[in-house]
C-alpha cells in the first residue's frame, strides 16, 4: 500500500500481539487492536480481509459490517495466500481451534451478492480471492 502512496492505510487485529507486530512493521499505517464487528472504524473506499477470513465466527455478519463502512462504489476483497484446500490442511492442527472453515469462493461470492456487485472470483492452487464493488 505504501508503495501505491494511499493516503492512509487502517489495520485491525483482535490479537494485541498482532496489532504490536503490525504496529512496529507498518508504523505509517493506523493499527487498532479491537474487534472489526464492533470498533468505530470510519468509511473506506477499499477493505481487504487477506489471510484472516476463517476466524470469523459468522461469514455473513462480518461481510454485512464491512459493507456498511464501505463509501457508494468501494471495494472489499477477501483473499488467501494459498488455496482454500491449502488453508483447510493449515488449520487441521493447532489453528483448528481459532478457525472455522473457510466457505467455498462460489459460497463466498453468495453472501457479498446481497451487499456487492461481485466482479472477482478466484479460487485455484495459489490463490483464493472473491471481490466486490458495493452498490
Amino acid at each position: 500500500y505504501a508503495s501505491r502512496k494511499v493516503a492512509s492505510v487502517t489495520g485491525i487485529d483482535i490479537s494485541p500481539e498482532m496489532a504490536k507486530i503490525a504496529s512496529e512493521k507498518y508504523p505509517w499505517a493506523t493499527v487498532i487492536c479491537g474487534d472489526v464487528e464492533e470498533a468505530a472504524l470510519g468509511m473506506f473506499d477499499r477493505i481487504m480481509v487477506y489471510n484472516a477470513f476463517p476466524h470469523f465466527p459468522d461469514p455473513e455478519r462480518v461481510i454485512k459490517r464491512l459493507s456498511e463502512c464501505l463509501r457508494e462504489g468501494g471495494r472489499l476483497s477477501v483473499a488467501h495466500g494459498m488455496s482454500r484446500e491449502a488453508l483447510l490442511k493449515h488449520h487441521s492442527g493447532a489453528a483448528k481451534e481459532v478457525s472455522l472453515e473457510l466457505p467455498t469462493a462460489e459460497a463466498l461470492a453468495k453472501i457479498f451478492e446481497t451487499y456487492f456487485k461481485v466482479d472477482v472470483i478466484i479460487s485455484d492452487n495459489e490463490m483464493y480471492q472473491v471481490s466486490g464493488v458495493k452498490r
